[in-house]
Formats: C-alpha cells, structure tokens, sequence
C-alpha cells in the first residue's frame, strides 16, 4: 500500500522522466502534528484520511484471518523485532528508527469503518486487530481512535479479535463486554518473556511484562477470556528453560485461557533493524543468529518445535492448555425470542 492510496485523491500516474513526488509530505491530505509532551517527545504524527480501513489479507499470508483493520501505522512500542518495520518502506520511510518515531494516524478511521461495515458487500467476516501495529500504542491515548472503532465493530455484530502489547485497553472495557453479549470477541495480550533487562533493551515503549499480564488478570476477572500470545521466544536471550518456566507460571497465574509460543521471526526490515541492535548489545550471538537464520526468516522447524513442546509441557503443568492462534473465545449468546429473518448480508463466524 503506498503513500497516495492513504490519500483522499488518488494521486497522478507517475511518469518515468522526472522523480515521483515525495510519497509523504507532498501529499495535500496530511498533516503533520507534534505534541510538546514527555511521552511523545521526538515523535512526529501525519494524521491522514483514509480511502479504505478494512483490509484483506493476502492469500498467501500465513495469517489465519481474512480480514484486518490498522488504525495506525509505525509503532511507538520501539520493538526492534518487529515484522511490521517493513511496512514503513512502502511509505518512502525509514524502516528503523522512522518507524518508532513517524507515526501515521488514520483519523477517520471510525465513520470509515462504520460505513464500510453497512455495505451490502460485506458479509460480517471476522476482522483482526493489532495485526501489523498495535492498535493501543500511545498515540491511542490521545487519538482515541479505537472506541468509536469498537462501537461500529459491537453496532453490526461484527466478530473481531484484538491483539496488543498496550494496558490501555482497558480504557474500553464497557465496549469489548458490550461487544460480547452480541457476537465472539477475542483478546489476547503478548508477552514472549518476564525478564525485565530483556523487556527494556528489545521493547522500550512497551508496558512492562507485568503490567501487561495484570490486563489479562483485569480482562478475565470481568468475563472477557484473554490469551496470552508469548511472542517472540528470543533465541539465546529468552529461551532458556528457566526463562520459559518462569514466564508460563506468571502467565498462568494471571488467568490466562491459553498460551501460544511464536518462535522470533526476522522478515526483511526487522532483520537489518535487529541484526544492528545485536551487534551492539550481544555481538557474540551475531553468528549464532547467522546461522540459526541461515534459510530465511523463520528459525528452524526442530528449533521452532523444541519451543513450542517446551512450553505446552509447561503450560500442563501449570494448568492452562495450548491453543492454535486462530481460534477465538466463543461467547454464547444470551437466549432471546426468535425473530422473523430479514434479508441482508450473512453474518459469519470465523470457525
């Protein structure tokens, strides 16, 4: 997706015998925002009105969802792992540090979505959320894009599930309760790990680990099942087995319905991005990551394997069960009075 399809106009076909126009700045839509606050210091916002927010899925993405909305793009969460970095290249912008820094606001996102939900072309897939960037990083304190995102989601019993690092879910706890009595919502909250020295050099903007199991804690205690996404195990750094024992006992004891283990991947982007930060903070594993990623971005199947068998065994032990990723809290509805059917779009379920 590049920068003038994020445009109100679509921008002109672009010739071959001068240079294209910036892809950010020279577009007539943005605006370009800074706040003078300590919690978005150096961070630099372009506030855009989208064309489209429901996105589709490529089909040959691994993903087990059709279906997605990204309020934002670039993440102030700074995780040097991330997969998303990439993305930002598509924008004509840096794919390391611009991508913790230069965040990108869909500010009508909201009425954008509302309207495309109430097409007769949509049929009530089930839409992902915090799939390419968290959708309740910091910038979402001050935008506050996500409730009128989740009344819209809740107003047409549309399925949903949202995926996140950030505690300021629970800002929409109303909603996400109000969306359950009307249709499945899933929720689950990544942690790869507890270790607070790793947490502050690999996550920086992020809520501690602990913080963020208090939100599953929070979000179980009121009805909502919350699973617990532990992702990216970190080859060498994380994946020791007391490290592994130490964060699925803390998972479990805050409530969590599952765990699911997803071994660190590095798709180009995030790769050059990570590789930079291990060379500096850990250069003797650099090799040992050369190695381990030596086919590609995925580590190895026995490696991917032995982690994933570690931590379901773990996960018995502490009494919660693995589950695939895909599959969401199924919430019953309450019995009511049958109604006459009316004509008009299908509502699916994601199983």
């Amino acid at each position: 997706m590049r920068w003038e399809n994020l445009t109100a106009e679509p921008a002109a076909e672009p010739r071959h015998d001068r240079p294209a126009d910036p892809a950010l700045f020279g577009a007539d839509a943005v605006t370009v925002r800074t706040f003078d606050t300590p919690e978005f210091a150096g961070i630099t916002f372009h506030e855009i009105r989208a064309r489209t927010i429901l996105n589709r899925v490529p089909g040959a993405s691994r993903m087990p969802f059709e279906w997605t909305v990204n309020p934002y793009r670039g993440c102030t969460h700074a995780c040097v792992y991330c997969f998303a970095r990439k993305t930002h290249g598509y924008l004509d912008l840096d794919t390391g540090i611009g991508f913790d820094t230069q965040i990108v606001v869909k500010v009508n996102a909201p009425e954008l979505l509302r309207r495309q939900l109430a097409s007769p072309r949509w049929h009530g897939e089930h839409v992902a959320m915090g799939t390419n960037v968290d959708c309740y990083q910091r910038a979402e304190g001050r935008y506050r894009l996500m409730p009128g995102i989740l009344t819209a989601l809740r107003d047409r019993a549309n399925p949903f599930s949202i995926l996140t690092k950030g505690t300021l879910i629970l800002r929409d706890l109303d909603l996400l309760k109000q969306s359950a009595e009307v249709t499945d919502v899933g929720v689950s909250v990544s942690v790869g790990f507890t270790d607070t020295e790793l947490w502050r050099t690999v996550e920086p903007g992020t809520p501690a680990p602990q913080r963020r199991l208090d939100v599953v804690r929070t979000l179980t205690e009121h009805g909502i099942g919350c699973g617990v996404l532990m992702a990216p195990v970190i080859p060498f750094l994380g994946d020791q087995p007391a490290q592994l024992r130490a964060t699925v006992r803390a998972i479990a004891a805050s409530g969590a319905t599952s765990v699911t283990p997803l071994v660190l991947h590095l798709r180009p982007g995030a790769r050059e991005w990570f590789m930079a930060w291990l060379g500096a903070h850990h250069p003797h594993l650099v090799r040992r990551y050369e190695r381990l990623y030596a086919d590609g971005a995925y580590a190895p199947k026995w490696y991917q394997r032995r982690i994933t068998r570690q931590v379901h065994d773990l996960a018995e032990e502490y009494g919660i069960g693995p589950t695939r990723a895909e599959m969401p809290r199924r919430i019953r509805r309450p019995e009511t009075t049958p109604e006459p059917a009316e004509a008009g779009p299908t509502q699916l379920t994601l199983l």
